[in-house]
């Protein structure tokens, strides 16, 4: 998928994270146009129930964001999602201090506590650094 999916990764992001650091379409075709970007997008049936934006570069990739519809969780798809992007070396992103489910998806995926960002996010909140600990 290329930036022609901004609109709807945004409109995917917003309903996600509501209320959060939502991104829009321009943002996500500003990303998209970058080497190494890519996005791999969850269906079910025909309606998009979440996506995993991720940017390799060497042997290292990084999660810039990953949304699940919330009609859709506790389905497996997000865990789908980061294990389509685990097997491309080092795995890195960052999810806010407060994210509990996500925090707990991403140790089950196999990561690993690997620093902490203070201020990382625009409301001054906190992001936990984590690493794939199978690379």
């Amino acid at each position: 998928m290329g930036i022609e999916c901004a609109p709807l990764l945004a409109a995917l992001h917003e309903v996600t994270f509501c209320g959060g650091e939502v991104w829009d379409a321009t943002s996500f075709a500003a990303l998209l146009s970058g080497h190494g970007t890519e996005v791999t997008l969850a269906l079910m049936g025909k309606d998009p129930a979440g996506f995993i934006l991720s940017r390799t570069v060497l042997d290292e990739t990084e999660i810039l964001t990953l949304a699940v519809h919330p009609d859709f969780r506790r389905r497996g798809i997000g865990k789908s999602l980061v294990r389509s992007v685990q097997g491309k070396g080092k795995v890195f992103l960052e999810v806010a201090v407060c994210n509990t489910p996500a925090l707990a998806l991403y140790v089950q995926c196999g990561f690993v506590k690997a620093g902490l960002r203070r201020g990382y996010y625009r409301d001054g909140s906190d992001a936990q650094v984590l690493v794939s600990n199978d690379a």
